[in-house]
């Protein structure tokens, strides 16, 4: 990837990490940890990939979006401000009664979501809806959803795989955000849903898997998840929780809670300084 458009793509990463911050910090609750970890997709989603207009957020032929692991909404809402769907000020009142930004992502209320989400596993069978709906409409717009490796311990995410693969819907891709953490500890502590690769291989997908925080991987695979036409594709992302911000870095504690003042001002210098490096270049 040539060096101004990874520049472009590192700036708006950290900026989603900025908004996390900032949202959680004033909401003094949500879900960091997880947020933080997709903010590198995330910028590439709503920066070069989705075909979305903010001027028109219903768009009767935009590719759809879900926010499957509906918790990590701060990091949406974050590309979302970014893309120009309502002001990055709003990020400020996460949250809070009768703000635009909710603790999870509510379609009626919110610019740009496609669909509210926050039960685990319910998020990606929207998703398979939105893709057989384009295909029984002869439609050429895609679908996409994350989800965190906790939330495949759903049955219902794997019943939505299963028709997925049967309805051949290429159009699909699901992207797994494995960041080895839960609210409870490990995957393997928990209830590992390990090899997770070859469970999608199972149930009949294309499967790539990548590091979640290489924009060379993350590009070669959704380019890879278009080229393939006879099957949904699942790109298993390997990441960090927290990442960008040092003290959150791998630390379950991470996953629900808002930083404090001190908090909030350590992790927001280490991320301006990280956009200046970049800005800089």
């Amino acid at each position: 990837m040539e060096a101004t458009r990874l520049q472009k793509l590192s700036a708006a990463a950290t900026r989603i990490r900025m908004a996390v911050v900032e949202g959680t910090f004033r909401a003094k609750s949500g879900h960091p940890g997880g947020s933080l970890s997709i903010a590198d997709m995330l910028a590439y989603l709503y920066t070069e990939e989705l075909r979305i207009d903010p001027k028109n957020p219903n768009w009767a032929d935009r590719d759809r979006f879900v926010m499957s692991k509906g918790h990590c909404a701060p990091a949406l809402y974050g590309a979302l401000a970014l893309r120009g769907f309502f002001p990055e000020e709003e990020i400020k009142s996460l949250r809070h009664i009768g703000a635009m930004l909710q603790g999870h992502p509510c379609m009626t209320t919110t610019p740009g979501v496609d669909m509210s989400t926050g039960s685990l596993g319910q998020g990606v069978s929207t998703a398979v809806g939105m893709a057989l709906a384009a295909k029984l409409d002869g439609k050429d717009y895609r679908a996409y959803a994350i989800l965190g490796d906790g939330e495949i311990q759903e049955g219902q995410v794997w019943e939505a795989a299963m028709f997925a693969a049967h309805k051949k819907l290429s159009n699909l891709c699901v992207i797994v955000d494995n960041n080895d953490l839960q609210i409870d500890g490990t995957m393997d502590e928990v209830n590992s849903p390990y090899p997770i690769p070859e469970k999608f291989v199972a149930f009949g997908f294309n499967v790539v898997e990548i590091d979640g925080h290489d924009f060379d991987e993350i590009e070669a695979a959704l380019s890879a998840a278009r080229a393939c036409t006879d099957k949904p594709t699942a790109i298993v992302m390997k990441t960090v929780k927290g990442k960008g911000v040092s003290f959150m870095e791998n630390q379950v504690g991470w996953h629900g809670k808002g930083p404090n003042a001190e908090e909030y001002e350590t992790a927001m210098q280490e991320l301006r300084a990280a956009l200046a490096a970049i800005e800089e270049g």
